[in-house]
């Protein structure tokens, strides 16, 4: 498909949700920008991720990069606006938050040394929550937002729930989800919507640094009335849907993109 000059950045680009939803935006004609954050030994899958993304005729500049640090921030964001200045007026149309990088202990263990500690908390705040409000103030003060442009962030249902070793990210992805019904209340003057997706539990790279986490999938697929997991590719097909323009009422929600599965999470499917 050819571009429609529409520009998405995604922060977390290399994987799971972002990579995902990467394809699906460049299949619609979007040009990405992504920012992720690997080592040096993977390299070529980044690069080979790029190269997909381009052969659906569209650019895609990716950047190394600690999305949580300030200084890289406004470094990605200056190339931004000098790409843009070499362009006819372009905006970003999207805005992906996709950072999934935390502390997965305890609160409390006998074993003192293995619990969660105050900097380890207020990392994985300040990666999974926070940094969505630094990116898009950021980009709200070089104006590079367009008028009926989207904003997603991914949550989970540890947003709503308890799980062991989960608690600094459950706190993350509440706040995450308070952060975006904010954004969507004020940024809809500047007709910019917000919404949260709350993804059924997924096989991701990220995902499966939780302990026990093949367990809660085979659960979670036991509960699920299609009888399958969620996959990246499903959130990236709403995400693609809800960037159309005319969904543009839809902003400060979390909506649910899991096939049922958290309604169905504490009673036994009918055969």
């Amino acid at each position: 498909m050819e571009s429609k000059n529409y520009w998405a950045l995604i922060l977390g680009s290399s994987s799971g949700f972002g990579e995902a939803t990467a394809y699906e935006l460049a299949k619609k004609g979007y040009n990405i920008f992504g920012v992720h954050l690997d080592f040096a030994s993977g390299k070529a899958r980044v690069d080979g991720i790029i190269e997909k993304i381009k052969s659906f005729g569209v650019e895609a500049k990716f950047y190394n990069v600690n999305a949580a640090d300030d200084k890289r921030r406004k470094e990605v964001i200056e190339e931004i606006k000098k790409e843009f200045s070499t362009l006819n007026e372009p905006k970003l149309r999207l805005l992906l938050h996709s950072l999934a990088f935390g502390a997965i202990k305890p609160f409390f263990d006998k074993d003192f040394d293995n619990m969660v500690t105050k900097k380890q908390i207020e990392m994985t705040m300040d990666v999974m929550a926070n940094s969505l409000l630094y990116w898009v103030q950021d980009l709200f003060k070089e104006d590079l937002l367009a008028q009926n442009s989207r904003i997603f962030t991914l949550t989970s249902i540890g947003g709503q729930r308890a799980m062991l070793n989960y608690g600094a990210v459950s706190i993350a992805k509440a706040a995450l989800e308070a952060y975006t019904r904010q954004l969507a209340i004020e940024l809809a003057p500047y007709k910019i919507t917000a919404n949260c997706i709350l993804a059924g539990l997924t096989d991701t790279p990220a995902a499966r640094k939780i302990p026990g986490f093949e367990q809660m999938l085979k659960h979670a697929k036991d509960h699920n009335p299609f009888n399958r997991n969620t996959v990246p590719g499903d959130v990236a097909t709403a995400i693609s849907m809800l960037a159309d323009d005319q969904f543009y009422w839809i902003t400060g929600q979390v909506l649910g993109v899991d096939g049922g599965e958290n309604i169905l999470n504490f009673i036994e499917k009918q055969n």
